[in-house]
């Protein structure tokens, strides 16, 4: 069966795309568990939210703090001069970034539970401001450089960014195959490697296009070791249950 557009009429009105997105990292796991040597475990991950990094955890006590007064009160001398901070240089309304994560990690048990690959499906949360853009192109690139193999796959069509393109542009190389604009809708699997003492970055990309069967990447688990993974079949595995047509 081939590709749906699962962001418009008539599939939206049957269907979210929440659910199939949260369904399809599962599948996508256990398609990948018959290929997956004794030595690396896959699992899926899905996350709604918001995302906040604080560097310092403020938590209040129940127990009053003592006032100038009291402190007075209990040393017998004068009160020690209370410092009141100067008016911040800027004060506005925050619009933290929401974050969503759909995605298949494998990790190498032999090594500690290395990670070595990442599945990385696209959501519109992903592509809807510049900052949730980069946010997801730094995290990818983040994982290059752990050696991390990583395969995105986008099928957000209300949205017209490729989140691959800026993959590659941060990282400095391109695809001549990617066409002018590149495609809102692809898959593509990316990775660092070693050529002798010199380092090469690979990638399989592949426009996703609405009415058409969906393509089969490699997933480098090792420097010279894939497994396939088959989006067309982890993708019809997920339609079927939902009743997505």
């Amino acid at each position: 069966m081939p590709l749906r557009d699962h962001f418009r009429p008539p599939v939206s009105r049957r269907a979210s795309w929440e659910g199939f997105h949260a369904g399809w990292p599962a599948t996508i796991v256990l398609r990948a568990l018959s290929q997956l040597p004794e030595q690396f475990s896959a699992e899926p991950r899905v996350y709604w939210g918001i995302k906040f990094d604080p560097l310092v955890n403020a938590y209040e006590s129940d127990d009053p703090r003592p006032n100038a007064d009291q402190n007075m009160g209990n040393s017998g001398g004068l009160a020690t001069a209370v410092w009141s901070p100067p008016e911040p240089t800027i004060a506005v309304d925050a619009d933290p970034t929401e974050q969503y994560a759909y995605e298949v990690l494998v990790y190498d048990q032999s090594r500690g539970r290395v990670l070595v690959a990442a599945v990385e499906l696209v959501s519109p949360g992903n592509k809807d401001r510049p900052q949730s853009r980069r946010e997801f192109v730094t995290k990818c690139a983040a994982l290059l450089e752990q050696n991390v193999c990583v395969s995105i796959v986008d099928l957000v069509t209300t949205r017209h960014f490729n989140l691959y393109a800026d993959l590659l542009d941060l990282i400095g190389v391109a695809d001549p195959k990617l066409g002018s604009p590149p495609p809102a809708t692809y898959a593509a699997t990316c990775r660092g490697r070693k050529v002798g003492s010199r380092p090469r970055f690979e990638s399989w990309a592949y426009p996703l296009i609405v009415g058409e069967p969906l393509p089969t990447l490699p997933l480098w688990l090792t420097e010279d070791f894939a497994i396939s993974l088959d989006l067309e079949a982890s993708y019809e595995d997920t339609c079927r249950p939902l009743r997505i047509c």
